[in-house]
């Protein structure tokens, strides 16, 4: 067993914060709680982590936001999933203004959207790098920090941690998931009454559509 866990640290070492990087270039909340705990176990430092996950995220932010303003016009044609989300989005932005750049992030289901759609809108690009830099290391404490007291409130339970690193994974794991059906289920809830006028208004176009 502690062979496998010093194998297991030294490919943490050597790849980790790559991993951990590329994770929170693209999205990124549950590779950060986890490293946090790994953190806490020892296989990664808890500084690095926090900064990894700062430039990643970061540099993430900063593409999408120029992809939009590139190229925002032709995704919003192409994509379908980012067309939907566009008016959704726009209501945010109308909404709390420059402050969603900075909560962008902790959006799930806008995490890359919003930073491709204020690239569409006039919001200057040095603001908005001012505003992710802060947003992207606020997002890398917190997660990081997260995992790493996960794991620390765990030491409290059990006199010896590494006989159950395994299970506290999973555990971390678990949650995560419940947290993303939650948010899941509220989408959907939301999103009844609008599904319900759509399913009335095919009815009545069906109903037109039968010759009397």
């Amino acid at each position: 067993m502690i062979h496998v866990q010093q194998i297991l640290k030294e490919y943490l070492e050597l790849h980790g914060y790559w991993v951990l990087f590329i994770g929170t270039f693209l999205e990124g909340e549950a590779i950060l709680l986890l490293a946090g705990f790994l953190a806490f176990r020892g296989y990664l430092d808890v500084f690095g982590v926090i900064c990894t996950a700062w430039a990643g995220s970061f540099l993430g932010d900063q593409c999408y936001f120029y992809l939009g303003r590139l190229k925002g016009r032709g995704l919003l044609k192409r994509f379908h999933s980012i067309a939907r989300k566009f008016r959704e989005a726009l209501r945010l932005i109308e909404k709390y203004g420059n402050f969603v750049a900075f909560i962008s992030r902790f959006t799930y289901g806008f995490r890359i959207v919003l930073p491709i759609i204020l690239g569409i809108t006039n919001l200057a690009p040095r603001t908005f790098l001012w505003i992710n830099l802060i947003s992207a290391l606020t997002w890398s404490i917190v997660f990081s920090l997260g995992g790493y007291l996960f794991g620390k409130s765990a030491s409290l339970v059990f006199d010896n941690v590494s006989n159950y690193e395994h299970y506290l994974v999973l555990v971390l794991f678990c949650f995560i998931f419940l947290a993303w059906c939650v948010h899941a289920y509220h989408v959907w809830k939301l999103k009844k009454p609008a599904r319900e006028r759509l399913a009335r208004i095919r009815a009545l176009q069906a109903l037109r559509r039968v010759p009397s």
